[in-house]
């Protein structure tokens, strides 16, 4: 007998788990799809931590979005009973023409966030593990962070299952077909019919979207941890997560947090990804060659020799901004994708605003700047 549901969500890592979430939070009796396990190291929600932040430089219309998901990762933190959202502020550095820099201080200025300039005598005694050369500005966003990835999606995941939405792992979607008012989900063990489907599939949403005509290109993006001794790495000392935009690319870290390792790695480049199934994992020495020259020149301190590594992809839309929507052919099927590596942070409210497309077929969240039009747009 084929199950019923009313909504299905295929793909529960990042967004789907908060998607799966928010329509158990609704009454809906809701199923979640997932090809790996439970916050799994195979897509891209893993890699133990992710920057977040308000002062949005890629565009200021984030910035709403951001401000009802630091609502919604406070509840979320006092649901499971530990903190998923460490405050410890963001220092952003490049020289004075850049762009991330500019657009940082036009979300902050539009929005009236915490953002100070330093001087670079007062960024250098701040911030004793970083050099500045004479030409850079220096931002520090007071109310920026780092979230605990995979105990984010874990958590989404807890309390969708404390609402009554029920979870298969391991299973693999083979295809959905829209039948009348309802999707059937054919998977590699059953059948499922709901009324309403969200498809979340991260690196894999191409293959089940790709008759909408927006090409998205998956890219390998490997993450290090570098061996940093000195006190001064600590997090439990004031030093927060950090982001440098330089002309030879873009570079981001942690804090160490009460080890003596620190998470850096590169936001630019990648190498393309024909299958997201059979990524490359493994280590390789040109994974470094601008990684090592940036932390020679901006964090001397870390041993530019990695003690271990990850391998995690980024799913790129052709502007580098979100694609959501509902499908303009099948309005029972809802859809974020493109998430352009920089999306993890607004996993609450995207998740919210999925939940909303799907049941109202209209969210609450200002989302339209995200939506399909705009490829249309350009193409006509």
């Amino acid at each position: 007998m084929v199950q019923q549901f009313d909504a299905i969500v295929i793909g529960v890592g990042g967004f789907g788990s908060s998607a799966l979430y928010h329509l158990a939070e609704r009454g809906q009796r809701v199923l979640g799809l997932e090809q790996f396990g439970v916050a799994h190291d195979r897509g891209s929600s893993h890699g133990e931590t992710r920057i977040i932040r308000q002062a949005y430089f890629e565009h200021v219309n984030y910035v709403p979005l951001l401000q009802r998901a630091y609502e919604l990762w406070d509840r979320m933190s006092d649901f499971v009973g530990k903190t998923l959202f460490h405050r410890c502020g963001l220092m952003l550095s490049g020289p004075g023409e850049s762009e991330v820099l500019a657009g940082t201080q036009r979300a902050a200025d539009q929005y009236h966030l915490n953002v100070e300039e330093l001087s670079l005598a007062a960024a250098a005694q701040r911030f004793p593990c970083y050099r500045f050369p004479d030409n850079f500005r220096v931002l520090f966003e007071r109310n920026a962070g780092f979230l605990d990835v995979e105990d984010c999606v874990a958590g989404h995941i807890r309390m969708a299952t404390a609402k009554g939405a029920v979870l298969r792992t391991q299973e693999r979607v083979l295809n959905y077909v829209v039948e009348g008012d309802s999707v059937r989900v054919e998977t590699d063990r059953e059948t499922y019919l709901a009324g309403r489907l969200i498809v979340t599939a991260g690196p894999w949403a191409s293959r089940i979207l790709g008759e909408l005509g927006v090409p998205l290109r998956v890219v390998r993006k490997p993450l290090f941890w570098f061996p940093a001794a000195e006190p001064q790495f600590q997090r439990a000392i004031g030093n927060p997560t950090f982001f440098f935009d330089l002309p030879e690319g873009q570079f981001y870290g942690f804090p160490a947090l009460g080890s003596d390792v620190i998470k850096v790695a590169e936001h630019t480049g990648g190498d393309l990804v024909a299958d997201p199934t059979h990524v490359d994992r493994e280590f390789h020495a040109s994974d470094l060659e601008r990684l090592v020259p940036f932390l020679t020149a901006h964090l001397p301190q870390v041993v530019p020799r990695p003690r271990k590594h990850s391998v995690c992809m980024y799913t790129l839309s052709p502007d580098h901004h979100f694609v959501i929507d509902r499908h303009p052919e099948q309005p029972q099927v809802v859809f974020g994708a493109g998430f352009s590596g920089h999306g993890f942070k607004f996993t609450t409210v995207i998740g919210e605003a999925l939940a909303e497309l799907a049941l109202d077929g209209v969210s609450r969240q200002p989302i339209e700047f995200l939506n399909l039009s705009r490829f249309q747009t350009e193409t006509e």
